[in-house]
């Protein structure tokens, strides 16, 4: 009798550890990054009364009879399943598609979250609500080494980019074949030197006939040329197709027709820029801070560190939407976004909780029948030790 008082006092404890664990689920339903987690029960040693027996003598065998003695938590195991995306708008605010941990140390020690609500503090560290240091690879000269030892995020307030002189001009469009005027055709662009001045550049095209054009490039107090061009019958495809300068600066002339009509030449590009500070950044899906300089160039800042593991249900919640590795978990795999894996980064949004409100409120229905059962388990066995009780009267 003994037994079944027992037996409920096990069942009302796990069903109290139910209720905590779908209270815990239920509180985290706004939790951004939250994972929800569930008991798994198993029954307790049984106790043998009779011992089974095997066929003989023309008699049939025995099954065992057994007592069970109760409930016990096997596990209480977390659901790693993607939570929905909700949209904040802010660029430091990070939700990973798929699977991945971002990597934050605090205070040395490396934890692991999908929360990406991360900003960015006085000394341009990218953080955590909690001041934990996001990890990846910082860029040397717009170059992320990945293969290096990760460490701080860091955004680099006040960086310069050091002007590029340009070195490639491109110019496009049409000379007239049939024109008669004698007036050169001229087409202009800014382009810039080793130091980042800016420096004039034009091309003045001079018709020779309709099929051949003279070229002559002033380069700020240098003129170079005038170098004949000459188009293909058809008016098409310049020979030569590009002009290079005594300074190593190409002008790109495949774009160049000769039919006629009118005139649309123009200086279409140039790949050279002034010094640029830094204005802004944007995270790419793959993790990359790219940032976003004053003369139009952009180059990477770094990229945020992802972490996987072969056991993710091994690790240890320590709190603050943060995970911890451990034995079962494996180590982590640390790498890009994108790779290995590693879902990609969604900027400007957070993943939600993957709380299930409509599976939570079961479960206190369930654990509160259970509990319920279980105690009346305890109060009918208390009446049948009454009754015994009162057998001496």
């Amino acid at each position: 009798m003994l037994r079944s008082l027992f037996a409920g006092i096990s069942g009302m404890k796990a069903h109290q550890t139910m209720m905590d664990v779908t209270g815990n689920n239920i509180a985290n339903v706004n939790t951004f990054g939250f994972k929800s987690s569930a008991t798994v029960f198993e029954d307790t040693l049984s106790q043998m009364l009779k011992a089974a027996g095997a066929p003989q003598g023309g008699n049939g065998g025995t099954n065992p009879a057994q007592v069970g003695l109760g409930v016990r938590l096997a596990a209480i195991n977390t659901n790693f399943s993607q939570g929905a995306a909700q949209n904040t708008g802010r660029n430091t605010d990070l939700m990973i598609n798929g699977d991945g941990f971002f990597v934050v140390r605090d205070n040395g020690d490396a934890k692991y979250t999908r929360s990406g609500a991360f900003t960015f503090d006085a000394n341009g560290k990218m953080t955590s609500p909690d001041g934990g240091v996001v990890q990846g690879w910082t860029a040397v000269n717009g170059v992320v080494d990945t293969n290096a030892a990760p460490g701080d995020v860091t955004l680099p307030i006040g960086t310069l980019l050091q002007p590029k002189p340009t070195q490639n001009v491109t110019v496009g469009g049409n000379l007239p074949a049939d024109t008669t005027s004698t007036t050169p055709v001229i087409t202009s662009i800014i382009t810039y030197d080793s130091q980042g001045s800016k420096q004039p550049l034009t091309v003045q095209f001079d018709k020779v006939s309709p099929t051949s054009w003279n070229v002559t490039v002033v380069d700020g107090a240098v003129t170079s040329g005038p170098t004949a061009v000459n188009f293909a019958a058809n008016g098409s495809t310049p020979a030569p197709t590009s002009i290079t300068l005594a300074n190593g600066v190409k002008i790109d002339l495949s774009a160049v027709t000769s039919y006629a009509g009118s005139s649309t030449i123009a200086a279409l590009s140039q790949d050279g820029a002034e010094m640029g500070s830094l204005q802004s950044f944007t995270i790419s899906s793959d993790g990359v801070l790219v940032g976003v300089f004053s003369n139009g160039l952009k180059q990477p800042l770094a990229q945020i560190a992802m972490a996987t593991f072969n056991s993710p249900p091994g690790l240890e919640k320590v709190g603050d939407s943060m995970y911890r590795s451990t034995v079962n978990s494996g180590e982590a795999q640390l790498g890009t976004a994108g790779n290995g894996g590693r879902g990609m980064v969604q900027a400007g949004a957070l993943e939600m909780s993957n709380v299930d409100l409509a599976a939570e409120f079961t479960n206190l229905i369930i654990a509160q029948r259970g509990f319920q059962a279980n105690s009346k388990v305890i109060s009918t066995s208390d009446e049948l030790l009454q009754d015994l009780v009162n057998l001496k009267r």
